[in-house]
């Protein structure tokens, strides 16, 4: 404009395109200079259940003297920019700034680093600085409720039924000592033998196994990176709900990438540890490429078997891993139905579209 009110000889124009010369050369200089700006940045917690709260914390102090400072800033979560609103400092305030961490992602959430912006005067130039390390963030899957199992019958270690009504203990294993344990359950032999305290692990025989099964192929569902999520959720609530009524839980992935067994508990600090040990190994799980069949459960654990899987399957394949248990159920997330049950001999088959409709079909129709 400058140049241009030159060559027309508009003395107007060359002093309104000076004007604006001069604005930005004063909003460059005013960025020009590092600001006396110290700022703390924490993320918390660290490990969360999908959907719940994660929140990150800025707390900013303007040090110097002069103009008041504008910032905004723009926090990196999993790769994406996540704008964080804007602050006016004047010399000498403090402020703080709470800002919530989508965890709508289950697995490890990278936060950071966090970018700083200083704004100049009309806006015309800012400075950008990074700050803050990369803060990681395990997002556990959700756990959505369910009663719990069904009454069945126990299968004995060759494979026969058997039903057993109440009481009695089976001796599952021995480890050690904890605070809070049942002092009551010290295997005294061995800890005499050993030096260290030792617990009795047992498992009550009237408390049924649950075996479940999940299909991480990617082939099985339809659209993975949906069904998927909803698959693990119903895995999560059924192991763990089961672990903490004390039912020892095996929980294996078709492609074998998680097997994970807990003895059966009798509630309190065991059974805390025993749902924790079923449903974090699935924090982390992805769908595989792997094509393989399922390989057999053990008998022991085919007393209640939940096989869980998405409408790409082929579900009698999976229905042969179920069959030979007394409650026989396989789950399967399918879009396409509000929700429906259909049965074929001892396998009974839960169709629904999301994990809440699934876990609801199997408290009305297995759990009664």
């Amino acid at each position: 404009m400058t140049g241009a009110g030159v060559w027309w000889r508009y003395p107007g124009v060359v002093g309104l395109g000076a004007g604006f010369v001069a604005l930005a050369a004063v909003g460059l200089a005013s960025v020009a200079f590092r600001a006396q700006i110290t700022m703390e940045r924490a993320v918390s917690p660290t490990e969360v259940v999908r959907y719940r709260p994660c929140v990150g914390t800025m707390r900013l102090r303007h040090a110097g003297r002069g103009w008041p400072v504008h910032l905004d800033a723009e926090e990196q979560v999993g790769g994406e920019a996540l704008p964080v609103r804007v602050l006016r400092l004047r010399a000498g305030e403090r402020a703080g700034v709470d800002y919530e961490i989508p965890t709508t992602r289950r697995g490890i959430l990278r936060v950071g680093p966090l970018r700083l912006r200083r704004h100049g005067l009309a806006g015309l130039a800012t400075r950008e600085v990074a700050v803050g390390d990369v803060v990681e963030v395990r997002v556990l899957p959700r756990r959505l409720p369910v009663r719990g199992l069904p009454a069945g019958g126990r299968r004995g270690q060759l494979g026969t039924e058997e039903r057993v009504d109440q009481g009695g203990s089976n001796l599952t294993g021995l480890r050690e000592y904890t605070p809070g344990d049942d002092l009551r359950k010290l295997h005294w032999a061995t800890s005499a033998r050993t030096g260290t305290l030792i617990v009795r692990e047992d498992a009550d025989p009237a408390r049924p196994h649950l075996a479940v099964l999940l299909d991480d192929r990617a082939a099985s569902y339809r659209h993975p990176e949906v069904d998927f999520e909803d698959a693990i959720e119903v895995a999560t609530s059924l192991a763990t709900r089961a672990a903490e009524l004390g039912h020892p839980v095996r929980l294996r992935t078709v492609s074998g990438s998680v097997d994970v067994y807990a003895p059966g508990s009798m509630g309190g600090v065991a059974a805390g540890a025993a749902s924790r040990l079923v449903s974090e190994p699935l924090a982390d799980l992805v769908v595989t490429d792997s094509t393989a069949e399922p390989d057999p459960l053990p008998v022991v654990d085919r007393d209640i078997v939940a096989v869980i899987t998405g409408t790409a399957a082929e579900p009698h394949r999976l229905a042969l891993v179920a069959s030979g248990a007394p409650v026989a159920v396989v789950l399967m997330i399918d879009l396409r139905t509000a929700g429906s049950v259909t049965s074929a001999g001892r396998v009974v088959t839960l169709r629904g579209p999301r994990a809440e409709e699934l876990l609801g079909l199997w408290d009305r129709v297995i759990v009664g």
